[in-house]
């Protein structure tokens, strides 16, 4: 980007490289306005309630089996509504059943990742994937309160999965405003993601003694109003809009969010500025997929994030399961955990502008690592130390993981860039496939997990030094465009920085 701060039309007709100024233009006027949705997933886990024994008989006492013991020698304590346990009479099922909602909601997430958020680079756009993924997602939950068994409330819970909203807003923002606004925009959204989840205690608590349904009414509702305030209110990304050949409505999108002084220079013979629609997105589900593997320079960049988000992934959901086999209180613990990631949130946004991507991954992976290690070792001392290292070890890891989410939108041309940002937040979801695994495995051998975790997470890390830095770069459009860059940088034409 040059210094000047206009452009006219007449000068872009000339320019050789037009087809990129209206895009370089809304960079260097740093124009738009900020649209974020914030979109939380819930996901309800089974608890079991509690019971008392109503007689005497047939040996029932506080550690007895309620399998084994008549229905009419011991009741819950709270009527039956309030779990789902105890309305549908699940307490004796196997853990395949119950566990069977869970395990759903997480298939739906990785299908949904891989498959929906594919559309949001082909046919439907950030706006319109943002739209549906909300409105599917709280219809789900709205309609899981009309569940009448296990597998109806299981089939809903896929449903709801299959939602993906947190990655199309993550990209929309970014591209909505110019680069030097784009990594705390991004990063507003995590804070945000983080604030609505420790809304979530609040909800429960005021509706303890309720019935669980009442809390999928509480948070679906609000959700089917905030698609609406979506679909009337939220602008496209006018880079996706430019990429698909919809030139005008580019135009349209960029006055409509630019301060009246600089629209004038915004006028409708951009239109008439050329632009070579991606050739290999022909609207296929999986071309974005397809164009990710078969470029070269884009799979030695799409195989690193995987790599990491793996890594981060492990540790992310995997430490706090953890907990409960450390030697400190398990409640305050969970909401020290919960608690980090908002300083955590705080200081990517307010340093992310002066970060570099590369660097910072490796650094703060290599912190997680070292602090979980060091949570698997013994003795008194470290003992005392533990919650400390284990809430250092999560803060580096959730920070680690907000400037690779940013990383991954600058590595990657607005063509692919929601499928390439999606697929790390899947390889996110996978890695953490393993956390429970290994918590289980630390109760039942003596594994140490946070041992696991630190290695994983610390050696996975180490693919950043694979990757390009891309602090203060423009965005890239097209798979040529982001070639073209690649090549010159490596024949030592250009800066990457540039």
């Amino acid at each position: 980007m040059n210094g000047q701060n206009l452009i006219s039309s007449e000068q872009i007709k000339n320019d050789a490289n037009n087809e990129k100024e209206i895009l370089d233009t809304y960079d260097r006027h740093g124009l738009g306005g900020f649209h974020f949705k914030h979109g939380t997933e819930t996901f309800f886990f089974f608890f079991y309630p509690t019971w008392h024994c109503t007689s005497d008989q047939h040996g029932c006492d506080s550690v007895s089996n309620i399998c084994y013991l008549p229905k009419n020698s011991w009741a819950w304590d709270w009527p039956s509504y309030t779990s789902i346990i105890s309305e549908w009479k699940l307490e004796c099922s196997s853990s395949i059943i119950t566990g069977l909602p869970a395990s759903s909601f997480f298939m739906g997430c990785l299908v949904g990742g891989f498959v929906l958020a594919t559309l949001a680079d082909s046919t439907l756009g950030r706006k319109n994937m943002i739209f549906l993924s909300c409105l599917i997602m709280s219809l789900s939950s709205l309609l899981t309160v009309f569940s009448t068994n296990i597998w109806v409330y299981s089939a809903l819970r896929l449903i709801c999965g299959r939602a993906t909203i947190g990655t199309s807003a993550l990209v929309l923002t970014a591209e909505l405003v110019g680069k030097r606004w784009r990594g705390q925009v991004g990063v507003i959204g995590f804070f945000c993601f983080t604030i609505g989840f420790l809304s979530l205690p609040a909800i429960a608590y005021l509706n303890r003694g309720s019935s669980w349904r009442s809390l999928y009414l509480w948070t679906s509702i609000p959700g089917i109003f905030y698609s609406m305030l979506v679909h009337f209110f939220v602008r496209e990304s006018p880079r996706w809009l430019f990429v698909r050949g919809r030139k005008e409505e580019a135009v349209a999108t960029l006055k409509s969010i630019t301060t009246p002084s600089h629209s004038s220079c915004l006028t409708w013979s951009f239109s008439e500025v050329s632009f070579q629609e991606e050739r290999w997105n022909n609207g296929n589900v999986f071309s974005t997929i397809k164009m990710l593997v078969q470029k070269r320079w884009a799979f030695r960049r799409l195989l690193p994030v995987l790599v990491i988000g793996f890594g981060s992934g492990m540790v992310y959901y995997g430490m706090p399961l953890g907990l409960g086999n450390l030697s400190f209180n398990l409640y305050l613990s969970v909401t020290l955990n919960a608690l980090a990631e908002i300083p955590s949130s705080l200081i990517t946004m307010l340093l992310i502008g002066k970060l570099n991507r590369k660097f910072s991954v490796l650094a703060f992976t290599t912190l997680s690592g070292i602090f979980s290690i060091m949570c698997a070792l013994k003795g008194e001392v470290w003992t005392r130390l533990q919650i400390g290292l284990e809430l250092l070890s999560f803060f580096s890891a959730c920070t680690a993981f907000d400037i690779l989410l940013i990383f991954t939108i600058e590595l990657f041309p607005t063509c692919v860039r929601n499928s390439a940002t999606s697929l790390v937040r899947q390889a996110v979801v996978f890695g953490g496939v393993f956390g429970p695994m290994l918590v289980a495995a630390e109760r039942r051998d003596g594994i140490s997990s946070y041992g696991v975790f630190g290695l994983v997470i610390g050696c996975c890390g180490l693919f950043a030094v694979c990757l390009p830095e891309t602090r203060g770069r423009a965005l890239c459009d097209t798979m040529d465009e982001e070639e073209h860059k690649e090549k010159a940088i490596c024949n030592g034409e250009g800066d990457v920085l540039a």
